[in-house]
């Protein structure tokens, strides 16, 4: 058996790339929120009724030409782009934390849509989505004979 001079650097540089490895499993699950990035994705509430399913994003300071919508399988995309506003010459920056650029959204829908029927509304910075579910989709109440 050979001895091998200790190295103090290499052991913290293999628990290095095991963290590393363990936080970009953790962060990379397709349903997880990416909180940690520093991409900026609208904030959405899902919420259904007997025979619709709403999606409520929050786009503030867009217009509804800045965003689009697309729904492909149980899929729904929300997609746009918020313009960097220009800077005055005189002006100049101590923080700047609003974000500009692309973003993009995109849900998994818990429920079979009728795809020709959805309705898209914008007002005030918030985007509404209403997806009419299928029959099949619609929860149904099931009676129970006493015999």
């Amino acid at each position: 058996m050979e001895l091998m001079p200790w190295r103090p650097s290499g052991e913290l540089a293999s628990l290095r790339k095991e963290m590393d490895s363990l936080w970009n499993r953790f962060f990379s699950a397709a349903d997880f929120p990416r909180f940690a990035s520093e991409e900026w994705q609208p904030s959405v509430d899902i919420s259904e009724t007997k025979d619709t399913l709403l999606v409520k994003a929050e786009l503030p300071g867009l217009d509804a030409k800045d965003v689009s919508v697309t729904i492909s399988g149980d899929m729904l995309t929300i997609k746009g782009e918020k313009k960097q506003e220009k800077e005055k010459k005189d002006e100049h920056y101590y923080c700047s934390e609003r974000y500009s650029g692309t973003f993009q959204r995109t849900i998994r829908l818990p429920v079979n849509i009728k795809t020709d029927k959805i309705d898209a509304t914008f007002e005030k910075g918030i985007l509404l989505i209403a997806l009419p579910k299928t029959e099949d989709a619609q929860k149904k109440e099931i009676k129970i004979k006493v015999k």
